[in-house]
C-alpha cells in the first residue's frame, strides 16, 4: 500500500469516526473467512458497519480528528483490528455476544468501545455493554413512568360504575325481605269483632214461667 492509498484509507476512516458517535474496536484474529462473512452479515442485519483496518492507520485517523478525545483507545490498537460503527451503543456488543454463542468461541474479542465520549476498555466490559439502554428504550421507560399514574386514575374511574352496579342488586336483595315482611303484616287477617245480634243469646219461649 503506497502513501496515497494509505491516505485514502485514513480519510475514509475519519469520515466514519465523524459520522458515528459509537464504535467498537475488536480483535478478529483466528476467525476464518467464512466466519468473518457470517459476522459481517450479522452486522448488516443490525445496520452496523464493520471495517478491518491497520492499527497505524486507525490511530492516525483518530489523531487527526482529536488526539486527546480518543487517546483512551490507542493502547487497544494491536493485533488484528475490526471496527464496528453503529448508531446504537449496544448493538455491536449484542452482535459479538450472540456470534460467540453461535460459534462456540471467544472471538471477536472486545478491545475497546467508544460510546458518546465514554471509553470502555477490555473484553470484560462486553456483558455490561449488552445491557446498555438505547435512547428509544429510555424514552419508553420515561413514558411508562408518566403513564402509570394516569392509567391508575383511568382504571379507578372505570371501576366506579361497575362497583355501583354491583352494589345496586345487593341493596335490592337486602330491601326485599323487609318489603316482604311489611307486606305480610299488612295482609295478615284481622280478627273480626262479634256482631251485636250474635253476641246476645236469643230468648227461649220455653223457659218462660208458666202462667197461673
Amino acid at each position: 500500500m503506497n502513501r496515497e492509498e494509505k491516505q485514502e484509507v485514513i480519510e475514509a476512516l475519519k469520515d466514519k469516526f465523524s459520522q458515528y458517535s459509537n464504535f467498537y474496536i475488536t480483535d478478529t484474529e483466528s476467525l476464518s473467512v467464512a466466519q468473518v462473512n457470517v459476522l459481517r452479515r450479522h452486522c448488516f442485519d443490525k445496520k452496523v458497519e464493520m471495517r478491518v483496518a491497520k492499527n497505524t492507520l486507525v490511530k492516525k485517523a483518530l489523531e487527526s480528528l482529536d488526539s486527546e478525545k480518543y487517546s483512551g483507545v490507542y493502547d487497544s490498537l494491536h493485533k488484528v483490528t475490526a471496527l464496528m460503527f453503529s448508531e446504537s451503543p449496544k448493538d455491536p456488543a449484542v452482535i459479538i455476544s450472540s456470534f460467540r454463542k453461535e460459534q462456540n468461541g471467544e472471538k471477536p474479542e472486545l478491545k475497546a468501545a467508544f460510546l458518546n465520549g465514554d471509553i470502555f476498555v477490555g473484553d470484560n466490559q462486553l456483558i455490561n455493554l449488552t445491557k446498555i439502554k438505547t435512547k428509544n428504550e429510555l424514552i419508553g421507560d420515561v413514558i411508562g413512568l408518566l403513564m402509570s399514574p394516569i392509567q391508575r386514575v383511568i382504571g379507578a374511574l372505570q371501576n366506579k360504575p361497575e362497583e355501583a352496579e354491583a352494589k345496586a342488586p345487593e341493596a335490592a336483595t337486602e330491601a326485599a325481605p323487609e318489603a316482604k315482611a311489611a307486606t305480610s303484616e299488612s295482609e295478615a287477617p284481622k280478627a273480626e269483632a262479634p256482631k251485636a245480634d250474635e253476641a246476645k243469646p236469643e230468648s227461649d219461649d220455653s223457659q218462660k214461667a208458666p202462667e197461673a
